[in-house]
This record gives C-alpha cells, structure tokens and sequence, in this order.
C-alpha cells in the first residue's frame, strides 16, 4: 500500500496526461475537475489526501480493504481522505469525469456540516451509486459544465464551480447507494497483509523531529477504514499474533537499531517512537526485552 496521496503528489502522477485544464490551488481550499481519458487503468491501493467524486463510464472493480465491488455500468464515486481504496479497470479507454476538492473549499459557506458525517463520505457508509439514465445525464450535464466553468476567466467562477458541487451531491442524496459489495474469500489474509505493509512503512524514523503516527490497534484500524476487531481477529488468524503483539514487535526493533545506529539520546528516540516521556519509554522496553536501552547503547548486552 502507498502512502497517503497527497494534491501535489497527485499532479506530480499525472502531469503528462491532465491536459491544460489543470489548474493550481486557488483562493480558499482547492477545487478541480478531469475528463478520465487519460486516466491509468489501475489506481494503487492507498489513501488520498483529497475528497474525489468520479462518474466512472467503464468496466471494472473497486477494492477496499474487506470488500470489493463489481463496476459493469456508469456508477458515481465518492471517496475521501478517510478510507483507502483501488481500482482495477477492464478496459484500456476510460470514459467519465471527476473532480477533486478539499473540505475547506467546499465548508466556504456551506451547510453541510462535516463532510466526514455526511452519508456520502462516512466511515462505513456506501461510497458507490449506480445511477440511472435520467441521472446519468443529469451528472454528465453537471461535469460538462464545471470542464467549461474552470477554464474561464470569470472572476466567480469558484462560487460556481461549488454551487455544481453542491448539487451533485444533493442529487445523489436522492437516489439509493449500492448494495452489492462482496467480502473477499481471503479477507483475513487480505487485510493482515494491508495491516503488516502498513506497520512496515512506519519505519524506519529517519530523525528526532518525526515521530510514529500510528500506534495502536484502533489506529490501524481507522487508517485501514475497518472495526479493530476484524483487524485483531485477521492478524490473529494469519500471523500467530495479536496486533498489539506486532506493533510492539515492530517498535522494540526499531528502537534497538536507534539506540545502537544513532546518537540520538533517549528521549529523542522516546519521542520518535510515540512515547510522550522517556520513562515511558525506558520501562517498555526493559519490560518487553528484560534489559535497559541504556544497556544497548552502553554495549553491554
């Protein structure tokens, strides 16, 4: 799984295929918008730093970490920061639109609330609809409009842009989500495959100034967008261990290799590690080891 996407990491993938209607950040938050032709026909597993809507004219699947979608007509997408997704398309040529934004350009003035609480970006929520002709259209017509909008030089064109926003989602609040996501037949070891590369891009902490970020089981499992029992119950199952065993596993290594490669004292390793005092630190590990880390870096084990 790749890190987190983030916009610049986005335009930096595709600026040999986005066409002059790309655009930089503008104003208060971001808002743009794509035609999918030139899009790659596969979109790695990860999460993006961005909320996207994409009308997906095509054939193909969409991957979560538990589940997976068939797409074999145009479906509407929502996807945000929050939960990690792939998609896998069928064929080469790929038709649709999408655009992306951030939650501040669309909170400029909006009522929606937390775009993280709406029934449309929701953890657990159903991220795909199938819309009907009628729809279909209606979505088409919406995406022409913000392709011309974008590209002109009226000076509220922003306010525009959001106001097509605004309505797609409100049509889509109108219609019924999917209901045909199918578990994977190898979930458990689906998904403690996604929590073990997860735990491994944690590391190595390459300076005191940056510090571990995920450090629970519930903190995988939120990056993961699953119940941190299914994630217990998965690593459990295919690893021997329970998650809380792996992390620890995965935090002493990393602490060995900083104390005996590095200078840093103990409290900048403490810190790196996520412990918020070094005699948090120091206890850990001389209870998970039997040793001190001062031992460590003292050679005398």
């Amino acid at each position: 799984m790749e890190s987190n996407e983030s916009l610049q990491g986005f335009y930096e993938r595709n600026a040999s295929n986005l066409g002059p209607q790309c655009l930089g950040p503008h104003g208060l938050g971001h808002f743009n918008v794509f035609s999918r032709e030139h899009c790659s026909p596969v979109a790695p597993y990860s999460r993006r730093d961005y909320y996207k809507i994409a009308l997906i004219i095509g054939k193909g699947r969409l991957h979560y970490a538990d589940k997976w979608i068939e797409v074999d007509r145009p479906a509407l997408l929502f996807s945000n920061p929050i939960i990690p997704y792939a998609w896998e398309s069928d064929e080469e040529d790929q038709k649709g639109w999408f655009c992306l934004f951030t939650e501040q350009f669309l909170q400029n003035g909006s009522r929606l609330g937390n775009l993280q609480d709406s029934p449309l970006f929701k953890i657990g929520g159903t991220p795909v609809f199938f819309p009907d002709e009628e729809h279909q259209k209606i979505f088409s017509e919406i995406y022409i409009k913000m392709m011309n909008e974008i590209q002109s030089d009226y000076v509220h064109k922003y306010d525009i842009l959001r106001a097509y926003l605004y309505l797609m989602i409100h049509e889509t609040m109108r219609m019924n989500p999917a209901e045909t996501f199918e578990p994977y037949q190898n979930a458990s070891q689906r998904v403690a495959s996604l929590f073990m590369e997860l735990l491994e891009r944690q590391f190595p902490i390459d300076s005191p100034e940056v510090f571990l970020k995920l450090k629970t089981p519930n903190d995988y499992a939120q990056s993961l967008s699953i119940h941190v029992n299914s994630l217990n119950r998965s690593v459990k199952e295919i690893t021997g261990k329970t998650t809380s065993q792996q992390i620890t596993a995965r935090v002493i290594q990393e602490a060995h290799a900083l104390l005996k490669h590095t200078d840093w004292n103990i409290a900048e390793i403490a810190y790196g590690l996520g412990f918020e005092e070094p005699a948090y630190f120091t206890n850990y590990f001389k209870k998970q080891t039997g040793i001190a880390p001062n031992a460590i870096r003292m050679n005398l084990v």
